[in-house]
């Protein structure tokens, strides 16, 4: 009687654990509630490039201003990381169209510059370009591009108490690269955190001297990197480059259309025109996406030890989607790593 009595408590608790444990299981299995971290940690890597040359002179300057924003974002809009920057590349020429701006010349961003830049003398809150614009990039993470577009701004200058405490210089076109920015974000491999870099390399070395018979040319090449890392390796990446050209006679008058829009290499994709002459038919713009592909995932060293010969990358399974000259893609890459 007494084993029979305990051969019923037995079974009693182990179909009350049976229970318990079904119960476990399926609770587990369809709880939505459950975080699925690698879904919510993905996030958007984007970029916009303004360039423009309305600044230009006759006989005196060519001068060529690039406007750079970078973002992070999320799937429900909201910024994770912003970075913004501006390069201004000024070639001289005179009333004979004679180029006397040394032709070897690179150009820093605004950033590169930080105190060399020499706004703070000027600036009545006492801060650097470098430092305003990080405030107001600062500013705009964990919002929404309505929300920075709802910003007070009037005569370009944020009047919000809030952040015109310490940004002063003008921002309308920092809200305008946000936004532009932030419409063409796609996941790309960085995650919520992954820090945001952008870094750019400014030439003129193609500008000539105009002649009776031929038209000069100042010409600023920048090529840009917007990319993430994770400690040190690159978990997003996008590539991309703007020519700048401003013609001028022999008497430096200018005869360029100073207020024609200047696209970047991937927003010209197929117009560039490069994939006619490509050995393997892929125009710029595919074969940058190729490169930054190629990297998103490898540490910065790792990128840094591409085997590359004349320019042009020599590792096979690179060489077959990338011709173009990737020497001042892995330049950008290692002004990023420090």
């Amino acid at each position: 009687m007494k084993l029979r009595k305990t051969l019923s408590i037995v079974l009693a608790v182990m179909m009350m654990l049976a229970l318990v444990a079904g119960c476990g299981g399926k609770d587990d299995t369809n709880n939505n509630d459950t975080p699925d971290t690698g879904a919510q940690g993905a996030v958007k890597t984007g970029v916009s490039i303004v360039a423009s040359v309305a600044s230009s002179k006759d006989a005196e300057l060519a001068q060529t201003d690039v406007t750079v924003v970078a973002v992070t974002v999320d799937d429900n809009g909201v910024i994770d990381d912003c970075v913004i920057d501006v390069i201004q590349a000024k070639v001289n020429f005179d009333a004979t169209g004679t180029i006397t701006t040394d032709l070897s010349a690179t150009f820093p961003s605004k950033n590169e510059l930080g105190s060399a830049y020499g706004m703070v003398k000027a600036s009545k809150i006492g801060k650097e370009w470098n430092e305003q614009a990080q405030a107001f990039a600062d500013y705009v993470v964990g919002k929404t591009v309505a929300e920075v577009k709802g910003i007070k701004v009037e005569g370009g200058k944020a009047t919000d108490a809030d952040i015109a405490s310490s940004v002063t210089i003008s921002v309308g076109d920092f809200i305008t690269g946000i936004e532009a920015a932030v419409n063409n974000a796609a996941h790309l491999g960085a995650q919520k955190g992954d820090e945001l870099r952008v870094e750019s390399i400014t030439t003129i070395a193609k500008s000539t001297n105009a002649a009776a018979d031929a038209e000069g040319l100042a010409q600023a090449y920048a090529t840009i990197t917007a990319l993430t890392a994770k400690d040190e390796t690159i978990t997003s990446c996008i590539i991309d480059a703007v020519q700048a050209d401003v013609k001028f006679d022999a008497t430096g008058k200018i005869t360029s259309d100073l207020n024609a829009v200047i696209k970047t290499k991937n927003e010209l994709a197929d117009a560039y025109g490069m994939k006619k002459a490509s050995k393997i038919g892929k125009e710029w713009n595919e074969q940058a996406q190729a490169f930054a592909a190629y990297v998103t995932g490898k540490t910065f060293s790792q990128a840094a030890g591409i085997a590359v010969e004349g320019g042009k990358a020599t590792d096979a399974d690179l060489a077959s989607s990338v011709t173009i000259s990737v020497g001042d893609f892995l330049a950008l890459i290692a002004k990023a790593a420090k």
